[in-house]
């Protein structure tokens, strides 16, 4: 582990290249929110419902493999995970253009990568969140969490508008070709990282099955934990539906170019940017366990703007509802992220992120699905109504947990 004491995070060249490799697949990846979609519903003619069933492929893998894959991590090191999930990803998304520019590319094909590279994405991210702290001091995992959150809503603000713009100037298929080289760029900056990486715990002999049944009970014994889990689910299944519908209401209803179409989602990172620009010293002021609930509680009802807007200038709603929303799921975001790397003991923390992921990501390709068929029903405005009223319900579970008593976070991990 670093002995960094003090001194900025930005001060550790380890640390500089893990930011610097979120910063370029998520912005890869963001360009690839707009692109992707795009190139269903603009050269493929999708329906609302393959839209929802392309949102429901990308993130499937977190129900097919996500609490297996936690056990899986904590058998490895995790840095060489991260890496080769970069490479998967980027040689999926590459292999779009290519199939575009030979004229046989297909909604299957999409639904295909998006399978692919979800299932990377699985192990990516879980390997990721249980690396910090072993690259960082127990006392710096807040201000990490909070610097990889800003790297990474930067990353997500410019990405939907390169993207819109690459998308109008150069086609929907080559835009995704960003995507695999901010991949790469990714692979590159984590392979140089030289701080060692403690070994995983010895074998045990024991069975995969009890090692994913151990991680399971130490989340959903701990009434924190298991309320975390329950509000950050129903958030993503309705941020799922409005994925799964987003595009379809943006070209379709409110009539924008694609251009448009990637700054109005670039609104959701300028209030992801401020949200980890400004969770650190939100957490010191109302309370890092307290500020968990308090997030949520008071920007969820923003998400009502999001039907209520309209074509012309009108379509701001969207923008602002967006904006005032993701400001507090990123705040949230760093806090409860924060509360789980302190409070779970090392060896657990795979089979720990594996489960809240399984059961958090889980609930997202039934949003998607949920949003494409209301789409296709009752049409992308009811739908995107339907995303909004979801969002009043998120912080309920968390009003009733032990989180409500709490003003900061723990200070040391619970027995596994």
């Amino acid at each position: 582990m670093t002995s960094e004491s003090g001194g900025g995070l930005l001060r550790s060249r380890d640390f500089r290249l893990l930011l610097s490799g979120a910063a370029a697949g998520q912005l890869g990846a963001q360009v690839t929110l707009v692109a992707l979609p795009l190139v269903a519903v603009v050269e493929l003619d999708a329906s609302p419902l393959q839209t929802g069933i392309l949102t429901a492929a990308e993130t499937a893998a977190f129900l097919l493999v996500g609490l297996p894959a936690g056990a899986w991590v904590d058998r490895m090191r995790r840095l060489p995970v991260l890496i080769r999930a970069d490479v998967v990803r980027a040689l999926a998304m590459a292999a779009l253009p290519l199939a575009a520019w030979a004229g046989v590319l297909t909604m299957t094909q999409l639904y295909l990568v998006a399978l692919i590279t979800g299932v990377a994405t699985v192990f990516f991210d879980i390997a990721h969140q249980s690396y910090l702290p072993s690259l960082l001091p127990r006392e710096k995992l807040v201000a990490g969490n909070g610097a990889l959150e800003t790297v990474r809503s930067s990353a997500q603000m410019a990405g939907p508008g390169v993207g819109g713009v690459l998308v109008q100037v150069a086609g929907a298929p080559l835009a995704l070709l960003a995507d695999a080289v901010g991949y790469l760029l990714s692979a590159l900056c984590l392979r140089g990282i030289r701080t060692p990486e403690p070994p995983p715990a010895p074998a045990t002999g024991e069975p995969l099955r009890a090692q994913v049944l151990e991680g399971l009970a130490f989340v959903f014994r701990n009434p924190a934990l298991r309320m975390i889990a329950c509000s950050t689910a129903v958030a993503n299944f309705f941020a799922a539906m409005l994925t799964a519908v987003q595009t379809v209401f943006l070209v379709r209803v409110l009539d924008l170019p694609a251009g448009a179409v990637g700054l109005m989602l670039s609104a959701a990172a300028v209030g992801g940017l401020g949200g980890a620009l400004c969770a650190d010293v939100l957490g010191r002021a109302v309370g890092r366990a307290r500020v968990i609930w308090v997030a949520p509680l008071l920007t969820g009802p923003f998400a009502l703007l999001w039907p209520l807007a309209g074509r012309g200038a009108a379509a701001a709603w969207f923008a602002v509802g967006e904006a005032v929303v993701f400001f507090g799921a990123v705040v949230y975001n760093v806090a409860q992220v924060s509360f789980r790397q302190l409070l779970c003991p090392d060896a657990l923390l795979g089979r720990m992120n594996a489960t809240l992921r399984f059961v958090v990501w889980g609930t997202m390709p039934f949003g998607a699905l949920v949003g494409g068929a209301v789409a296709g029903a009752y049409g992308a405005r009811a739908a995107v109504w339907l995303c909004a009223a979801g969002f009043l319900l998120v912080p309920l579970p968390l009003l009733l947990s032990p989180l409500r008593r709490l003003r900061d976070l723990p200070a040391v991990p619970v027995a596994g």
